[in-house]
């Protein structure tokens, strides 16, 4: 997944080189997501710099290290970032740095693209679970599931304000444009 939205990233910005990772590098998630990300980034030839964030408070120093440093931001997910991603897509727009983000809320709040699965699949999903362990299934002997259903949305207004024409080949692959 974090490959394929550094791909997309890569199409979008012509020439991407650096790309910072923003995150809380305290999130169990993050941490896993770590190997997988330089793995495809070394293959890619893109040079990525992580940078911790424990804070809202740190956001905008993150974010203006990042504009010295990158030419784009990848948030590889985590709850931390979540509960603020109004704050981290209102600062990528303010150090105009073009970002990929992991679900469509972080474009409705006004962030460029996001690549991930489909959060109302993943509801569903969590409430049949529940359904199941409510009429007695143990939880142990459930099966694990993994997501099917990606999505890919695109927000034409915020790269339009970070001055970027998004390749026809994104906007053909994307589920969702706004306009």
């Amino acid at each position: 997944m974090l490959g394929k939205r550094l791909e997309l990233l890569q199409e979008t910005v012509l020439h991407l080189t650096n790309v910072a990772i923003i995150a809380n590098p305290d999130d169990l998630v993050v941490r896993k997501m770590a190997k997988e990300l330089e793995t495809s980034a070394r293959s890619r030839s893109i040079k990525i710099r992580f940078i911790g964030v424990r804070e809202g408070e740190a956001l905008d120093r993150a974010f203006k290290h990042a504009q010295q440093e990158a030419q784009a931001i990848l948030i590889p997910g985590g709850l931390f970032m979540y509960e603020h991603r109004r704050q981290v897509t209102a600062l990528a727009a303010r150090y105009r740095l073009p970002a990929m983000y992991p679900l469509r809320e972080y474009v409705d709040a006004g962030g460029l693209m996001a690549y991930g699965a489909d959060s109302a699949v993943l509801f569903r999903r969590a409430a049949d679970y529940v359904d199941k362990i409510l009429r007695g299934a143990k939880p142990s002997e459930l099966p694990v599931e993994q997501p099917t259903q990606h999505q890919l949305i695109v927000n034409l207004k915020t790269a339009k304000a970070l001055g970027l024409t998004m390749p026809e080949s994104i906007l053909l692959r994307a589920d969702e444009v706004i306009r």
